[in-house]
């Protein structure tokens, strides 16, 4: 979950939506990981036409989440880090 500042609309707080564990802070004093971001917005032929879902990750709940798929994530190594 996502957290802007109502004042300049700054994002200043990154939560997991799965554990709640807040993962990124803007003052610099906390760590920093990474974490999935997930923006859908449903359309027609879904119970949830028009309605827009976000929901953010840390990579623990992502593994959680993933492992129960029946067809396994696609991964592709990457060569090159930036």
């Amino acid at each position: 979950m996502k957290v802007f500042c109502r004042e300049n609309g700054k994002l200043i707080r990154v939560k997991c939506n799965g554990c709640g564990r807040e993962l990124w802070h803007l003052d610099g004093g906390s760590e920093q990981e990474e974490y999935i971001s997930v923006n859908h917005r449903w359309g027609y032929f879904s119970d949830k036409d028009g309605e827009s879902h976000h929901f953010d990750l840390c990579e623990s709940c992502y593994d959680k989440w993933t492992h129960t798929f029946q067809i396994p994530v696609e991964i592709q190594q990457e060569t090159e880090l930036l």
